[in-house]
Formats: C-alpha cells, structure tokens, sequence
C-alpha cells in the first residue's frame, strides 16, 4: 500500500542527493512533490518543523559553497537568526529534505525512508 505515501522533497535541481532522492522515491512509485529551493524559498515555519526535530545546525550544509563564503563556521547566531538566514539563502541548507505527513528526514536517509514504507505497508 505504498501509494498511501505521498512525500514532499525540497532540494535543488543541481543537488546531486535531491536527484538521488527524487529517483528512489520514483522507483519505488511513490508519489514526490518536488519544491525546487531555487525557485521558492522554504518557509520559516517549513524549516522550524525540521529544526525542531534535528536543530538547527543539522539543517546547514557545512561542505557547500554557499556555506564557506558565508563566513558562518566564524559568526554566533542566535537559532532564530539563523533560521532566518536559511530561509534567505536557502543555498545553505542540507539537501534534500524530505517530508512524509509528520515523519521528516535531512539528506540522504534511505534505512529512514524504508522505515516509513515499511510502517505503512504493516497497516
């Protein structure tokens, strides 16, 4: 009953692991929303849904470009000054994140993923 799952993956089209995620999801035929970051900034209460869960550090993206010429491994940012950072330059976020109703995921997480077609396929 995998066709109860509908997931919603925010990324990049330049994103090698949103790729990477969009075609798993695809595989498997389930059914993915695609919210390209590059052409609609994620919201602020998007990302608080995400931080809640994992913080907010875990949703920067410490190995992309848009991080080292931030200059952040050097700045203290208070996490609401952050999240408004993120929203602003969305570059700077881990990719993909990946929503399935209240299961939430950052970056590549495929055990995750399993995990969640597993519970629906047991109901």
């Amino acid at each position: 009953m995998l066709e109860k799952i509908t997931v919603q993956v925010f990324g990049t089209k330049k994103s090698q692991a949103t790729k990477k995620a969009l075609r798993f999801f695809k595989e498997r035929a389930i059914k993915a929303h695609f919210v390209d970051l590059s052409v609609r900034k994620p919201s602020r209460g998007e990302l608080i849904r995400f931080a809640q869960k994992y913080g907010v550090e875990a949703l920067i993206d410490e190995g992309s470009k848009p991080y080292r010429e931030s200059g952040l491994e050097v700045m203290r940012l208070r996490d609401d000054d952050l999240l408004d950072l993120l929203v602003d330059k969305p570059g700077l976020l881990i990719q993909p994140l990946i929503r399935s109703g209240r299961d939430i995921a950052i970056g590549w997480q495929e055990t995750f993923w399993r995990t969640w077609f597993d519970q629906v396929r047991a109901s």
